[in-house]
């Protein structure tokens, strides 16, 4: 290594040392059982196996995201907490009556993996900032989209998910086709109904209201799959 590239590797080593000194970060499995001990609600739920219907595409899981990194191991399924997933379920049987179902294609992240996008990105339009970790850390935002249950295929969007551009804003809706439009509005209205928040840079992120409340966690997927039943 010369001597820039060592600076540069020791910053981002200094700065993700500062971001993990200021949160509370759940990173072991004893951690997780004494935090759900203490409120059952801090249960983190298999959406799949609440949602059997439900379909899961996990971006991350592969390297087909704008990392271009696999940043996830061992996942093939993934998990909100239990009011947020309580509250999905909802949502999903809500829209299977109007024809169209949920494709999901991130939930619960853990911490390690928002900070190697944020070293990628820095821009809290589309990243969260580790200093103050994510709701996909604490398990209560999701990223997802809408399918035609008469042949499984995603509704038109306007973007694919991942999309850094002024066109993936739900202010740029209004420029949009008209089928666009009603597309994003039945995901908005839906997703609104039973509880969740969109992020306005981002159609396909939502939040589950209650997020701060809720712990930061550093849990990998290995882990979660036996933890989580």
């Amino acid at each position: 290594f010369d001597m820039k590239t060592l600076l540069f590797t020791f910053c981002i080593f200094f700065n993700n040392f500062l971001f993990a000194q200021a949160l509370t970060i759940i990173s072991t499995p004893k951690a997780y059982k004494k935090l759900v001990k203490l409120n059952p609600q801090n249960e983190l739920v298999n959406i799949k196996k609440i949602i059997p219907s439900i379909i899961i595409d996990l971006k991350y899981a592969t390297s087909n995201n704008f990392t271009k990194q696999q940043l996830y191991k061992n996942a093939t399924t993934t998990y909100l907490r239990k009011d947020a997933a309580i509250a999905l379920q909802a949502v999903q049987a809500k829209l299977q009556t109007l024809g169209y179902g949920l494709k999901v294609y991130d939930a619960y992240r853990p911490y390690s993996a928002t900070v190697t996008m944020w070293n990628l990105i820095q821009n809290e339009d589309y990243v969260a900032n580790p200093k103050n970790g994510s709701g996909h850390n604490r398990g209560t935002s999701i990223d997802l989209t809408l399918i035609d249950l008469t042949n499984g295929k995603e509704l038109d969007m306007g973007t694919g998910f991942d999309n850094f551009t002024d066109s993936a804003w739900h202010k740029f809706t209004p420029q949009l086709p008209i089928t666009i439009q009603k597309n994003r509005a039945t995901l908005l209205t839906v997703m609104e109904k039973y509880g969740f928040k969109k992020l306005e840079s981002e159609w396909w992120h939502y939040s589950w209201v209650s997020t701060q409340k809720y712990e930061v966690m550093d849990l990998g997927f290995g882990q979660l799959r036996n933890l989580v039943k």
